[in-house]
């Protein structure tokens, strides 16, 4: 019944609306009309395909596609051996430069931009960047082009309006809009995510357009969506120009990345690690371990200390910290404000480049074994660990509100003998997760090991004192 007495009351409200044409013409006026702006934007944007080879399991003996291929791959097969992808994006400049997602183009052998006036045109790839997913391609034409603005991504608002246009599914140039839905969003895609946001749809084919402000301008690359059919659900994410707009310069300028580093991990300071390293406040980024003779030993830096400011620029985040180091010029000398054995210091410290090189993928998954009754080897650290039970608890005085692993055998010439951890110390937490059994504690090794073989931050507790303690992971055989 309630639900017929609202349906009633939503017709008489349409029937007031109806009969009166004033407010049904100020109800259409309070809506955007964005048309004027897409005939001004649109001849900016562009469609991207790209074709690539066929992997050797998709070609059978005879050079033709074989019998284990998707009916949906067979549709883009193309002269026996290549395979269609689309992709979006837009002009940046008058000689035919245009900014794409990495992903788009990333093993592509031809790359076809079709313009809005739907003219194709081969493609020249400049430079790619995996790491921000940002490419950038070129175009010869007399054709005069129409580049975009870029607009200043820092100064977007959650609920502005923003304009989302590109390629979605093969349709051409196709414009959705919404607002703002939130900033800088890590979504764990890589170590620089300052995600923009937004509900506007975008969906596969939309990847590498733009986003535009109510004035014009780009804002963001729509890079990623959040979706459990494929689909646009609502929630898409693009990449800050303000992010893009070095690694654009750098690939225009160079044709790749040339990144700065000083060679340190590091890891958030939030209230539970500030207290547990004796810190009256939660500022700054916590050193969790340095590469040897790097710029930053060289500068004094260790495991444990806090960095406060790079240069003049305050720091409370990993993300924020990595971009300000990349982004430095190779060379550069400054000065890091730090925390170091409870003291405030200034160390200065030279930028040099970092290797780009991808390391070999590691394995994910921990080398552990039991060794005895509840004793377990840890491979990747070089410990023998032991669940916590009542005999042992009794040996060493651990009181019953204590709970975690304890290390019953160090392994001579691991990282763990080298930072002094010792036969009756109990692993309280790992990278500030509890430690319940062996299980939870292999599944924190698991994921240092799948970021790269980063790190694991123990804190440890001897008798009363407690402290932490980065290890390095080896290789675990």
């Amino acid at each position: 019944m309630r639900h017929v007495w609202l349906a009633k009351i939503i017709v008489m409200l349409g029937m007031v609306v109806l009969s009166s044409p004033a407010l049904a013409s100020a109800t259409v006026a309070a809506l955007p009309s964005f048309a004027d702006l897409v005939d001004e934007l649109m001849p900016s944007v562009v469609n991207i395909s790209t074709t690539t080879k066929l992997s050797e399991s998709d070609i059978d003996e005879s050079g033709n596609i074989s019998d284990d291929a998707s009916s949906e791959f067979r549709r883009y097969f193309e002269n026996g051996k290549k395979q269609e992808a689309l992709g979006s994006g837009f002009i940046i400049d008058t000689e035919g430069y245009i900014i794409t997602n990495y992903h788009v183009i990333s093993d592509a052998e031809k790359i076809t931009v079709t313009l809005s006036d739907n003219s194709s045109l081969e493609a020249k790839l400049i430079g790619k960047d995996a790491k921000t997913d940002i490419a950038l391609i070129k175009i010869d034409t007399d054709k005069p082009l129409v580049p975009v603005k870029f607009g200043d991504s820092d100064k977007v608002r959650v609920g502005d309006w923003i304009l989302a246009i590109g390629n979605p599914f093969g349709l051409g140039g196709s414009v959705t809009s919404g607002i703002v839905s939130a900033k800088a969003r890590d979504i764990d895609t890589g170590q620089y995510d300052s995600f923009i946001q937004t509900d506007a749809s975008i969906n596969q084919g939309s990847s590498g357009g733009p986003m535009f402000n109510m004035a014009g301008e780009v804002i963001g690359i729509n890079s990623v969506i959040f979706s459990t059919n494929g689909a646009s659900m609502g929630i898409g994410f693009a990449i800050p120009i303000n992010l893009a707009d070095w690694v654009i310069n750098q690939l225009k300028k160079n044709g790749e990345i040339r990144r700065g580093w000083i060679g340190i991990k590091i890891q958030p300071n939030d209230a539970e690690t500030a207290a547990d390293l004796g810190l009256a406040t939660a500022k700054g980024v916590v050193v969790s371990d340095v590469t040897p003779d790097a710029p930053a030993q060289k500068s004094g830096l260790a495991a444990g200390d806090v960095i406060l400011k790079f240069g003049s620029v305050e720091v409370n985040d990993p993300k924020t910290f990595s971009r300000l180091v990349a982004e430095t010029p190779i060379g550069t000398k400054l000065e890091l404000t730090v925390i170091k054995d409870a003291k405030q210091q200034v160390l200065p410290i030279e930028i040099a480049e970092l290797d780009e090189t991808p390391p070999p993928a590691p394995s994910t998954e921990a080398h552990i074994s039991e060794v005895a009754q509840n004793v377990y080897l840890i491979g990747e650290l070089g410990l023998k660990v032991s669940a916590l039970t009542p005999e042992l608890r009794q040996k060493h005085n651990i009181a019953e509100g204590i709970s975690g692993m304890m290390v019953v055998e160090v392994l001579p010439d691991s990282d763990a003998a080298l930072k002094g951890i010792k036969a009756g110390y109990v692993i309280v937490k790992a990278d500030k997760k509890d430690v319940f059994d062996i299980d939870s504690f292999k599944n924190y090794i698991n994921e240092a090991k799948a970021e790269n073989n980063r790190p694991i931050l123990l804190l440890l507790q001897d008798g009363e004192a407690v402290h932490f303690a980065a290890l390095k992971l080896n290789d675990g055989e």
